[in-house]
């Protein structure tokens, strides 16, 4: 067993390596700095640190409460009426934000909520001064994290047992001591985790500020790590603004794995069970009202970013070089990240199942750990940081903007690990313990047993696992905004240039088809999962 697990081994060792040198590498320039200039490192520490410090925890603070607390609601709406019209529909229509590019999002909401977008007459009678600020970041964070926590309250309803349902239903309990005896519990028990994920996404947001920021005001701890290097070039500043930012992202995801979290959120819902407890007619109006206001609030951005697109000349912007140029850059560096990725999370995960198997009496080695919780390390360390600290690295060495390609490749990579080890580590396990004890007696190993063996069973959930990572890549920002120029730009680079210059038309038409490729890539990634659940 031991020699049949040995190549598995090496390459998450690999891997694990690899993940160390990108993050290691990061903290290394960051170090380098802060030793070569401590004073003003530490002269950084003034009123407008503190102020972005207090920004960013309140809007964070605040951003979580409006998304939690409607999706309780939601989700118990959503729980007890299984049979509601459009019911799956209105769930995957909640699963596109998590993926949904931020930039192509921002510029929806802009389109409705703007000082000229479709709600601007009607709330503001035409003197409406438009949702910068910290307004705008608070709908695009509940606009993203209210379906999420939504869809994760519901997965923890969906986990009651029948049997709590129909003694409820033969004992004739209404809604309230419903809610009070069976549904509530579950939800407090899930409250903690849920929010405290909220919490992270929206402290480690910096597509979102830097859009809708709309100043010095509303700026956070990432977004003043960008404005430092990309245009006031204070490193000091930058590097503490960094180490803040780590700190406090380290204390989140060190509370939520406390809470036993899932941290990167889950794309796939249980069927729903059969339910025994009878709905009154007040209650069905008042669920299907919060159900279709939720549907809206969701709808509304993605539909104003499709009719502000179709606005656009796209003939015009087809025929523009720099769009294609970029798009054809988007889509090799989408390309060659999602393949490192999944690479990179095959890896892992098929040392963490040999290591598994070799361990004795149930006790994990530290590389066991590892690989385990290897590919989690990098949610503590968001992409705008680890850009941070090789572009503070690599400034001493060369052109920091000729490394463009390589940054955004590896950064992105790593960052959609976790999404991509949901995908690919339940089917390799489940095939490891079919063909594992075959395997070691037939000496079936290496490149022979991934291609003749796991690849069956792999061939889905790796494409699920690509496009999603995918998917992701393209419509990030945070490390080409750091190292992106006129030579290396992405459609997220280009659309985020074009609204700075207040070409809104054209970063409409720029939005429509970035969204469109994320959002078939997306709706590739949940049928390759279908496909493979149905194929179980």
């Amino acid at each position: 067993m031991r020699s049949a697990s040995n190549p598995r081994i090496t390459a998450g060792v690999i891997a694990l390596v690899a993940i160390a040198l990108l993050i290691g590498g990061a903290f290394a320039g960051l170090l380098f700095e802060g030793a070569h200039d401590f004073s003003g490192a530490w002269a950084a520490f003034d009123p407008y640190l503190l102020r972005v410090v207090r920004f960013t925890l309140w809007q964070a603070a605040l951003s979580t409460l409006l998304s939690v607390v409607p999706a309780l609601f939601v989700a118990r709406a959503l729980s007890r009426h299984p049979r509601f019209p459009g019911r799956a529909f209105i769930l995957q229509l909640f699963a596109i934000p998590l993926a949904l590019p931020a930039i192509v999002a921002a510029l929806g909401i802009l389109a409705l909520y703007g000082r000229a977008g479709y709600f601007a007459a009607v709330i503001g009678g035409g003197s409406w001064p438009g949702i910068y600020g910290l307004s705008g970041i608070l709908v695009a964070h509940v606009f993203f994290n209210l379906p999420l926590a939504t869809r994760l309250f519901l997965e923890a309803l969906q986990t009651i047992p029948a049997d709590q349902w129909r003694l409820a239903s033969q004992l004739g309990m209404a809604a309230r001591p419903a809610f009070r005896l069976i549904e509530w519990p579950t939800l407090r028990a899930a409250l903690p985790g849920v929010a405290g994920l909220v919490f992270m996404l929206c402290i480690t947001s910096f597509t979102i500020v830097l859009t809708l920021g709309g100043g010095p005001a509303a700026t956070t701890l990432e977004v003043g790590i960008y404005q430092a290097l990309r245009f006031d070039f204070d490193p000091a500043r930058a590097v503490t603004l960094t180490l803040l930012q780590i700190a406090l992202t380290f204390i989140v995801v060190l509370a939520l794995t406390r809470l036993g979290a899932n941290v990167v959120g889950d794309t796939n819902l249980p069927v729903a069970q059969r339910r025994y407890l009878s709905v009154g007619g007040s209650e069905t109006w008042l669920n299907a009202m919060l159900i279709v206001l939720a549907l809206l609030f969701v709808v509304g951005p993605m539909a104003a970013t499709m009719m502000a697109g179709l606005g656009a000349d796209l003939g015009r912007l087809a025929g523009e070089a720099t769009v294609r140029q970029a798009t054809l850059t988007s889509v090799v560096l989408g390309f060659q990240s999602a393949l490192l990725s999944v690479m990179l999370s095959l890896a892992l995960t098929m040392a963490r199942r040999a290591l598994a198997l070799n361990s004795r009496a149930g006790r994990k080695t530290l590389l066991e750990h590892a690989a385990d919780t290897g590919a989690g390390f990098v949610l503590v360390v968001p992409p705008i940081v680890v850009g941070a600290g090789w572009f503070l690295l690599l400034r001493y060495v060369g052109d920091v903007f000729a490394i463009a390609p390589v940054m955004v490749v590896t950064v992105n990579a790593v960052m959609a690990m976790p999404f991509a080890l949901r995908a690919i580590r339940p089917a390799y396990d489940a095939a490891s313990e079919r063909h594992e004890r075959l395997c070691a007696q037939l000496g079936i190993v290496g490149w022979n047993r991934l291609m003749l063996v796991d690849w069956p069973s792999l061939r889905r959930p790796l494409a699920t696992a690509f496009a999603f990572a995918m998917a992701l890549s393209l419509g990030d920002l945070g490390v080409i905004a750091l190292f992106g120029s006129d030579s290396v730009q992405t459609l997220p680079y280009l659309l985020l240039a074009r609204m700075g210059s207040y070409r809104t038309e054209d970063a409409a038409g720029l939005a429509l088809l970035l969204g469109l490729v994320c959002l078939a890539l997306i709706v590739t990634a949940h049928w390759l999962g279908r496909e493979k659940v149905q194929d179980a």
